[in-house]
């Protein structure tokens, strides 16, 4: 009987995936649970595997293709009263749904704290607007790509299903209208100016290319673009001096590697900022821009960004708040080797209520990060380095270390920021002040 598996929902509202890679060939028989394709969503490579034995009759994709959600993957011949098409894949819990009562920390239950419902799955009916009286098919995420570019997605054809505008249509569009703007007829004056350019052009036109935005870089791309457009950003900078930061780290080295575990300066910043988050929760939350509401979470998962070959890729630690020093620095270089390789789980890479950033020993400074919308707050670290500084009318060498927070203006006042940076930084100035507030 042939099996049709659809492609299901990975990710918080995600639309489509990029096919990595096949694992498997048409004609070969796999078993149960047997990996089959690697699959980029908006953030992490998910390894989808077969629901059940058979042998592969069909692929739907090769490697490269963008695939909408809820189109057919692969197709199998399975013996027995199979269904003919794989059922609906579950989607993650609407924004607020706190049905979680007992958390384990191996592997908490999802909570999302996404501000917006997700969007809907390619080529839904309900879901979609039918064309018509000028409107057309699209997604939610593809209409905000469209408003993001200021294009009208009512002027563009549809390729996908039933005419469904899908976000490469919308690509295309602009691609499409640039080329044309670039073609417009010049004056003779404009083009006697410009001849010695387009010569020069002409003769390294070989080395041009057009790199597409796909999987990482494409999200990396439309979520600066709507944190850019959407919340109201304002940086506070404080200098922080780290001499008993630096000598705690020390103390403590001794039994971080006893354990196994590198520890750096960066679950110190961790803890550090749930302490403070403890104090001012209006800093944990995320904001729903459709609703209009800010929504304050109970639960801190924290969202680390970290560098990698694809881009930057922000991991979760989820209940954050719950773990030790020693454990937030095993999950950090965990998750950070994690999204090195591109195999972050969706839940290790989605539903964050505040996130860190960090460049390491190069980070200058400072910076004005960009928020990790919808969060409404994010913490920059920059270089820790030996400063001059007056302590006690002397000038004198010290380990000072800058930090940038970013903050929506319109929802957190500039006082309430400037007092978040000062709790930080104080905990950071004097690590045994966090023992007094350690659970």
């Amino acid at each position: 009987m042939r099996y049709e598996f659809k492609l299901p929902d990975l990710a918080e509202g995600m639309v489509e995936g990029e096919i990595v890679g096949w694992l498997v060939a048409a004609g070969d028989a796999v078993v149960a649970e047997q990996p089959m394709v690697e699959v980029m969503t908006d953030k992490a490579t998910v390894v989808i595997s077969s629901p059940r034995p058979g042998t592969v009759l069909e692929l739907g994709y090769q490697s490269g293709d963008i695939a909408p959600v809820g189109t057919t993957l692969f197709v199998l011949e399975v013996e027995g009263a199979a269904p003919e098409v794989s059922p609906e894949a579950p989607s993650a819990p609407a924004p607020g749904d706190q049905t979680t009562t007992s958390r384990p920390k191996a592997a908490p239950k999802l909570e999302a704290p996404a501000a917006s419902a997700p969007a809907s799955r390619a080529g839904d009916g309900p879901a979609a607007v039918a064309r018509g009286a000028g409107k057309a098919v699209a997604t939610p995420a593809t209409r905000r790509l469209a408003r993001e570019l200021g294009i009208d997605i009512a002027q563009i054809e549809g390729s996908g299903p039933a005419g469904r505008v899908t976000q490469e249509d919308v690509r295309a569009h602009v691609d499409g209208k640039q080329r044309r703007e670039a073609a417009a007829p010049v004056s003779p004056a404009t083009a006697h100016a410009m001849a010695p350019l387009v010569a020069r052009r002409t003769e390294g036109e070989e080395s041009d290319k057009r790199v597409p935005l796909r999987g990482l870089r494409r999200a990396i791309y439309e979520t600066m673009t709507r944190s850019k457009s959407t919340a109201a950003h304002f940086t506070y900078v404080e200098e922080v001096e780290c001499t008993n930061l630096v000598q705690a780290r020390e103390r403590l080295r001794a039994a971080s590697d006893a354990a196994g575990v590198r520890l750096s300066y960066l679950p110190f910043i961790a803890k550090a900022s749930l302490l403070a988050l403890r104090a001012f929760p209006k800093m944990n939350a995320t904001m729903d821009d459709a609703a209009g509401e800010l929504v304050l979470w109970g639960h801190h998962h924290l969202g680390i960004a970290a560098a990698t070959d694809a881009g930057l890729t922000v991991p979760v630690i989820r209940f954050a708040d719950d773990l030790t020093l020693i454990e937030l620095a095993a999950r950090v270089v965990d998750l950070s080797d994690k999204a090195r390789r591109g195999r972050l789980s969706p839940d290790e890479s989605r539903g964050s209520t505040f996130t860190i950033t960090s460049l390491g020993r190069i980070g200058g400074l400072h910076a004005t990060p960009i928020i990790n919308h919808p969060e409404v707050a994010i913490l920059g670290v920059h270089k820790m380095e030996p400063r001059a500084v007056v302590r006690e009318g002397q000038v004198v060498a010290r380990q000072m270390m800058n930090i940038s927070l970013s903050f929506d203006h319109r929802v957190i006042d500039g006082h309430e920021g400037a007092a978040f940076a000062q709790r930080i930084k104080t905990y950071l100035e004097d690590p045994d002040l966090m023992l007094l507030e350690m659970r």
